[in-house]
């Protein structure tokens, strides 16, 4: 292709990209402006130009990423109050410095990303700061410099534009960065640089050095650029535009919306001083007939070819030379939908023609996996990175790897391009880097806050009212104050916070009374209730593992081929849960095992594995679905993944005619249908299987009774595998291991960005905007109204305020069928707007829609909340949430808290911790039944855990582990310094994880993950770590108590410790300063063994050990404890000098 001509006809979406990838070639020193109608294909766009890119210029795909970025658009109303998502804003001040500094070869940019002014490019360089170990300058002057930029101060910070600040520890999320960095100061000196995840907020590798940019288009407000004047600052630069006339016809109509919208909030406001407060459209838009120039010069791409008959259009006849039109014959690939053997013919004929062919995996397995799939067609197909000079004459097609939405045909060059959409009928998605995601800790106490309940494990239910300091003896130590019945106070020290949980119920109790009954009441009524569950689910389960099974075959060569073609690399819980799997069905029991996880977290994936297995063994398999939309997204999904592979798939629902149903079903019952989709009509007694080996049940809680009792009668001879979208927390899966089998997925399949999520009063521009916003991107809006008598008031709206927009409505009430092919259109993009009830609440998987507005958010419960946002979020487009309140403000205070909470927590990993418990609750009522709900509810879901595990481990005949805990009384300072940790809450964290920890190798940790965030740690740091060794080394050898008394120090035994009282005897015999005192303690004089002070090398020194093959009774010389094994200090260890805690309340003790 001629890639100087002006006007080029004729090219599909990815053949333009190959023009616009060699346009850049011929710029070595520049880059090309991409200018396309809409956001949104603007990520298949850059997809599609970084392959080209990577392939003409030879670059990894790793570069190709970051020499291809996006331009998006704010996607937001300027006047709405609404700031643009920060995923946008970071992405903006990327390309813009890549522009700034020509770092980039393309930057593909939507029509309405051109528009809105941004800072000059000179003044976004000398922003920018570029860093590196040595270099000098105050963390306090960072960090006012980035806010000047745009970022904001959070601890931890785990989103771009945000950073840290903790003594010497410098965190900071630049714009456009895989990871944080971590910037380790001494004084005003850069130490060190490292990146950091995110999630776990764990260092992960060092870097040499860093480039921050400021976050968008902020720096003092200075907006007064246009991208002109960064075209103007490249030494080589070059505009091409997508279809032109569209580009244009998008920039007028934000330039109108815009304005509307300026006069809208013009007339609507009151004084004339909040309209001096009001930027005019000028200041905010670039002019567009000066944009309009710089494209009227640049080369304009179409996707139709014009005939020789066709008018000019007035631009193109304008163009002084006419030999600068260029028309391309260019066809589109055949789309081939998993006929293979049709795609040899084809490659062959192609051959024969002395044309090439080239096909595009998106992932190394993919492209292995097809070269042997031709193979067996002999069709000869050579990856095209590693092609001997005497292959390319004789191979028919050339594999490579990479990100291709389509493929095309130019005849005239003799290429024919073949995408995995064009051969598999797989849409391509852009692979993103996955993240870790921190647990959901439901007893870190990272989210307490004043007011919240907490379940004390001695004396029940009381409410958090904040740390508090309190001197003891020569010290101050820090308790965590309690308010329970009868406003009486609990000071719990801070290094027994292991005794403390944060409640989780579904209501809210009353809180008990100090030294009362009912704590120990409710605990035991709940203990005898849990125990005749546990009971029952025992037996089930000894029964079912006595039935004989199917014993499935080890993994096949196939097998391995079709997981190699996932295109995305499995999350840990995701690897987890198949080798569960995959153990069940090949052992000669029938597996009924239950697998939780969100909806898109990848539960299907790893369903189709296990029915790939049973089809591999000539068995069938079966996925049965609630309703008929979740069935046509798993029978969508399953051709899509088993394309390319013998496999026939088929679905039986209401929408197929009587006669197609009953062939389905003939074919089902002779064996020539290996995967069958389909609602409870699978159920039926007219529906019979050749072999069924393997049952996939999704949400089997919302089928009715009947249907419940026919799976359970399948259970008996078939393997299940039943897949829950309700979150059910790691404890419960632990608290159940040996009578129940669980697979949890927690981890999210891809880094998704956070949803935005705006509280705002009812107002029908809002409503407007949001709705345009999601439709000038080609996404899709869900709108919550959950009135079925208004409903169709509310469609009436939004067809006056959106007249283009596409409705359709869904409720409850309506007939099944009539709802059903509703959802069923809204998920075929046959509508834009999909205005229903709550009975969007599950189910839905919709990539496509990242907008939903929620009539009356008041009127919600948290949970609900959280649901019905998470319906969108569900790909890597920002995705909002516009939470609707009535004008008045009259909002009771419950409601107002719930709005406060779900904003505050839009980030995916918050949300679940908070939202998300008690959809936990909720899971577990599922799970154990429905009567468990209320016993949960009286005893908070952490102790009603805690309580289950050891019921069952009892019942099993197992050890249960000692809950007394050593009590160690010392008299030394025992704290975390506010100034080496700020944030309460990430005190209580650290509080929590050295009261809690079991084994010296969690204090290391704990100290590990301390200096990583926080720096060196002060002495008392030290000190509340040292009591956590003391203590782990007290609970392994039985001892009782602790107590220091001046210069003396008792430990006193249990009568179950594990001591052998001969070697005791010797090591008092040994050992001056130490006296046995009857009929369980040992009285130990500091200065009789020479320590000053009784720290982590005496308690060493001191504490026997239980004898037993691995231990013995050390002597002064061995290896002890805060030691290496050659006697050398560990990093942490410090002296503790003692001290004296307790409970400091008026009515009880700890």
């Amino acid at each position: 292709m001629d890639v100087s001509a002006r006007v080029v006809s004729g090219l599909s979406r990815s053949a333009k990209a190959l023009y616009v990838a060699g346009a850049a070639q011929a710029l070595p020193r520049g880059f090309v402006l991409y200018i396309v109608p809409g956001d949104g294909d603007l990520e298949q766009t850059v997809a599609d130009v970084g392959f080209f890119v990577s392939a003409l210029e030879g670059l990894s795909q790793a570069v190709a990423a970051r020499a291809v970025l996006p331009f998006p658009s704010h996607e937001v109303d300027p006047y709405r109050g609404l700031a643009p998502h920060v995923g946008v804003t970071s992405a903006r001040a990327r390309a813009l410095h890549a522009m700034a500094t020509s770092e980039a070869r393309v930057i593909v940019a939507s029509a309405a990303a051109l528009l809105p002014r941004v800072s000059p490019p000179d003044r976004l360089l000398a922003a920018s700061l570029h860093l590196k170990p040595g270099d000098e300058v105050s963390p306090t002057d960072l960090a006012e410099h980035l806010v000047d930029a745009g970022f904001s101060r959070e601890d931890p910070a785990d989103e771009h534009g945000e950073f840290a600040v903790r003594g010497g520890i410098f965190d900071v999320f630049a714009a456009g960065a895989a990871e944080p960095i971590r910037l380790e100061f001494i004084g005003d000196t850069i130490e060190s640089m490292r990146t950091y995840d995110p999630a776990t907020q764990r260092s992960l590798a060092a870097i040499d050095q860093v480039t921050i940019v400021p976050l968008g288009d902020v720096l003092g407000g200075d907006r007064s650029a246009t991208l002109v004047d960064y075209l103007a600052r490249a030494r080589e630069a070059r505009v091409i535009v997508s279809e032109r006339d569209e580009v244009e016809a998008n920039a007028i109509a934000l330039v109108e919306q815009v304005q509307e919208s300026y006069q809208s909030l013009i007339s609507n406001q009151q004084s004339a001083i909040s309209n001096a407060t009001s930027p005019s459209p000028t200041d905010l838009l670039a002019d567009w007939s000066l944009l309009d120039a710089k494209i009227a010069q640049a080369t304009s791409l179409a996707q139709l070819g014009l005939e020789p008959d066709t008018p000019e259009s007035p631009s193109e006849s304008q163009i002084p030379n006419p030999k600068s039109r260029v028309g391309v014959r260019c066809q589109p690939a055949v789309e081939l939908n998993g006929r293979v053997p049709d795609w040899a013919v084809e490659i062959r004929r192609l051959r024969d023609a002395g044309e090439t062919a080239l096909f595009v995996a998106a992932t190394p397995g993919r492209a292995e996996r097809t070269i042997e799939l031709l193979k067996e067609y002999d069709v000869f197909a050579v990856p095209i990175d590693d092609i001997q000079a005497d292959q390319a004459s004789y191979a028919a097609v050339l594999v490579a790897t990479g990100g291709l939405s389509r493929g095309f045909r130019l005849p005239d060059a003799g290429l024919q391009i073949y995408a995995e959409a064009d051969v598999f009928d797989e849409e391509w998605h852009a692979p993103e880097r996955r993240r870790s995601v921190a647990k959901a800790f439901l007893s870190d106490l990272r989210d307490l806050k004043v007011g919240d309940l907490v379940v004390h494990v001695d004396h029940g239910i009381g409410a958090f009212v904040g740390l508090k300091r309190i001197g003891v003896g020569d010290t101050v130590q820090e308790f965590l104050e309690l308010r329970y019945a009868g406003d009486d106070k609990l000071f719990v020290p801070v290094e027994r916070l292991d005794l403390v949980q944060k409640y989780t119920g579904g209501t809210r109790p009353p809180l008990d009374r100090l030294g009362g009954t009912s704590w120990e009441r409710a605990k035991t009524k709940v203990k005898r209730a849990m125990r005749d569950m546990a009971e029952e689910l025992l037996k089930l389960y000894a029964a079912r593992k006595a039935v004989p099974g199917h014993a499935f075959s080890p993994d096949s060569h196939w097998q391995r081929e079709f997981e190699d073609a996932f295109e995305y690399e499995l999350t840990p819980d995701q690897a987890t849960a198949i080798v569960e799997i995959k153990r069940d069905m090949e052992a000669p029991t029938p597996m009924d095992r239950l697998l939780c996880g969100d909806v898109g977290y990848g539960k299907t994936e790893v369903a189709m594995r296990a029915a790939f297995k049973a089809v591999m063994d000539g068995k069938q398999s079966a996925f049965l679905a609630p309703t008929t939309v979740l069935a046509f997204q798993h029978q969508k999904t399953l051709k899509e993944r088993f394309a390319g592979f013998p496999v026939r798939i088929d679905m039986v629902s209401r929408f197929r005619s009587k006669a197609e149903q009953n062939e389905v079903l003939a074919d089902l019952a002779a064996g020539k249908v290996d995967i069958i989709v389909g609602t409870h009509r699978l159920l039926s007694k007219d529906v019979r299987f050749h072999d069924l080996g393997l049952l996939v049940v999704d949400e089997e809680q919302r089928f009715g009774v009947a249907h419940k009792e026919k799976i359970k009668q399948l259970k008996k001879s078939v393997d299940v595998l039943t897949m829950s979208a309700t979150p059910i927390p790691r404890t419960l899966n632990m608290s159940l291991v040996g009578i129940r089998d669980m697979s949890i997925i927690e981890t999210p399949p891809k880094d998704r960005l956070s949803i935005q999520t705006s509280v705002v009063k009812f107002d029908r521009e809002v409503i407007r905007r949001a709705i345009r916003n999601e439709l000038a991107r080609s996404g899709q809006v869900y709108f919550v109204h959950n009135r079925v008598e208004s409903i169709f008031s509310i469609g009436n709206l939004i067809a006056r305020l959106v007249p283009e927009a596409r409705v359709v409505v869904g409720h409850g009430q309506m007939d099944e069928a009539a709802l059903e092919r509703a959802m069923l259109d809204f998920v075929a993009r046959k509508f834009d707007v999909l205005l229903a009830t709550t009975i969007v609440e599950n189910g839905l998987d919709i990539p496509n829609a990242n907008t939903i507005v929620i009539n009356r958010a008041d009127r919600y419960g948290l949970s609900q909340l959280y649901q019905l946002r998470g319906r969108v979020g569900r790909s890597d487009r920002p995705a909002y949430a516009y939470l609707l309140i009535p004008p008045d403000d009259n909002l009771a205070p419950i409601a107002k808290k719930r709005l406060a909470a779900i904003k505050e927590f839009s980030d995916l990993g918050s949300g679940f911790r908070i939202a998300a418990l008690d959809l936990e609750i909720r899971g577990a009522g599922n799970l154990l039944g429905g009567e468990q709900s209320g016993q949960i509810d009286a005893i908070g879901f952490e102790m009603y855990m805690k309580l289950l595990e050891q019921t069952v481990r009892e019942l099993k005949g197992e050890e249960i582990e000692d809950e007394v805990r050593a009590t160690v009384n010392l008299g030394v300072d025992l704290r975390i310094d506010e100034s080496y940790v700020p944030d309460v809450n990430q005190r209580l964290m650290l509080y929590r994880k050295v009261a809690a920890a079991r084994r010296e190798e969690e204090i290391d940790r704990v100290l590990e993950e301390a200096a990583d965030r926080y720096g060196p740690m002060p002495a008392t740091f030290l000190n509340l770590a040292d009591y956590g060794r003391i203590r782990v080394m007290a609970d392994r050898l039985g001892i009782d108590t602790i107590d220091r008394e001046g210069r003396t120090v008792v430990l006193r035994f249990r009568p179950q410790a594990k001591v052998d009282p001969a070697r005791l005897v010797s090591l008092v015999r040994q050992r001056s300063g130490l006296v046995l005192v009857p009929p369980a303690a040992l009285r130990v004089h500091l200065d009789g063994i020479g320590d000053s002070g009784f720290g982590v090398r005496g308690a060493g020194r001191i504490l026997p050990q239980a004898p037993n093959p691995e231990s013995r009774i050390p002597n002064p010389d061995s290896q002890v404890p805060g030691r290496g094994s050659n006697g050398t200090r560990k990093p942490h260890p410090r002296k503790i000098r003692g001290r004296r805690a307790g409970c400091w309340n008026r009515s009880a003790t700890c």
